[in-house]
């Protein structure tokens, strides 16, 4: 019971996360929405009304979509590194589908839980955030209220979308032989989940139908506001295209990237280890790559946001009040959007944590093959720097793409007539991105180097 408590509270931690993810989201939209209205420049404004419903819609389905990506990866993760376990327990009798009623449940309970201890937490930190702000004369004092019927969206889909994931997830049980028990579980290869066609299929034609669709939100865009539903579709289908078929895309991205490791065994072996078992690797860096692809978009989007409303009020009276509240606005979102950066933090901890684990004979073997600690170190270090640097190429092109079409589509009759919003990318965000990815290598990296190096070479021989 006590193993099981503690397997599960990442994934607990990561339900509550993106629970507070939703919760937070919506309780600062509505905030804005209030701010607005009581505003009389912007609160008069009916395109300031359009965009602000638009941006409502959007972030209530980005909300539910991450709490849907983020759990169900993590959940996936668990039920990889427990393949010998239910072999043995199908060795013993038990059915397969006794087993995947099992784990169903148990993801029904971490959804649960998570989502109470998320809600509770996003609610608090939403309450100190607008309270703060208010204090500090940032926002107006303005009675905001943090209860709605619509909180129950990202509440009730993170559980769902766990207990889904635990028996989408638990599919495995159903093919696991008994006789597994008795060996290593071993991950899918690169050829074999090459040969996947049927998903492969189905991922090309939705990021094509994706890429469409956002083209077709831009071309709306130019005639009425309201072409930024349809983009935001464009951008679910065709993130999802790239989520289903990220075992194809990793793999050549995380192998040109470890080109730049160098050419030492340890950097070698890292490059090999990344990209031998696709689906290892697509699970610890999706998360990465879907924090940072939000973290850019948002920051794109309201980079070009407030550089082009800085162009229309230029010289105005209360330009500067304007631009504080846009400030304001864009910050509100950036804080809030950072959650989903630190999900994607847990769930690569907790994947390099279950990848060490799972290959203690491996580094048993190397050690009594005359690898020393220190290069064991820098072989887990390097393969961390390696998944994190791959997840911000792709994010950072995904986000910058992503967060241009946002605003091309929401924005390009604020002016009254067509036009090409510029897009903007602040250095600050690309720094701090970059700050935070190495940041993350050097955290993600601890624990795992420290299980590897603390197992003598005969011990991890000796595991099964």
């Amino acid at each position: 019971m006590r193993r099981t408590a503690r397997e599960h509270a990442p994934s607990i931690l990561v339900a509550a996360l993106s629970a507070a993810f939703g919760v937070a989201l919506l309780q600062g939209t509505g905030a804005l929405a209030l701010m607005i209205r009581a505003d009389d420049t912007l609160g008069s404004s009916t395109a300031a009304g359009i965009a602000l419903a638009s941006v409502a819609i959007v972030f209530i389905a980005i909300a539910t979509y991450v709490a849907a990506i983020v759990t169900a990866n993590t959940f996936a993760t668990i039920i990889a590194g427990r393949v010998r376990t239910i072999a043995l327990l199908r060795l013993l009798g038990a059915t397969a589908v006794s087993q995947r009623r099992s784990v169903a449940r148990e993801g029904f309970v971490v959804g649960c839980l998570g989502a109470l201890i998320g809600a509770v937490a996003g609610t608090a930190i939403t309450a100190l955030a607008l309270g703060a702000a208010a204090l500090a004369g940032w926002i107006p004092s303005l009675a905001y209220s943090l209860v709605d019927p619509v909180l129950l969206v990202p509440i009730v889909a993170v559980i769902l979308t766990t207990w889904i994931a635990s028996w989408v997830g638990a599919r495995r049980v159903l093919v696991v032989s008994p006789l597994e028990a008795l060996g290593a579980a071993q991950e899918r290869s690169v050829e074999q989940v090459g040969s996947r066609r049927a998903r492969n299929a189905t991922a090309l034609v939705m990021v094509i139908l994706g890429f469409g669709l956002l083209g077709l939100g831009i071309l709306a865009g130019l005639v009425s506001q309201a072409g930024v539903l349809i983009g935001m579709v464009g951008g679910m289908v065709s993130f999802t295209g790239v989520v289903l078929g990220a075992h194809a895309i990793m793999p050549w991205t995380l192998r040109s990237i470890g080109r730049v490791f160098g050419g030492s065994a340890s950097a070698r072996l890292a490059a090999a280890n990344a990209v031998r078992y696709p689906e290892r690797s697509t699970r610890t860096t999706i998360g990465i790559v879907i924090g940072v692809t939000l973290v850019t978009m948002f920051g794109a989007a309201g980079g070009s946001f407030q550089s082009l409303f800085d162009r229309l009020l230029s010289g105005e009276d209360d330009a500067a009040q304007i631009s504080l509240t846009i400030a304001a606005v864009v910050g509100i979102f950036s804080v809030l959007v950072g959650f989903s950066a630190l999900i994607a933090a847990v769930g690569l901890v907790n994947t390099l944590s279950l990848g060490i684990m799972q290959r203690t004979r491996e580094l048993g073997l190397l050690r009594a093959l005359g690898f020393t600690v220190r290069q064991l170190r820098a072989m887990v270090i390097a393969e961390s720097g390696q998944l994190v640097a791959a997840a911000i190429v792709v994010g950072l092109l995904l986000g910058g793409f992503y967060g241009w079409a946002g605003a091309q589509s929401m924005l390009a009759l604020v002016t009254g007539f067509p036009a090409f919003v510029v897009p903007v990318v602040s250095p600050v965000l690309l720094a701090v991105v970059v700050g935070g990815a190495v940041l993350l290598t050097i955290v993600a990296s601890v624990a795992p180097t420290r299980r590897a190096t603390r197992v003598s070479p005969v011990t991890a021989l000796a595991v099964e």
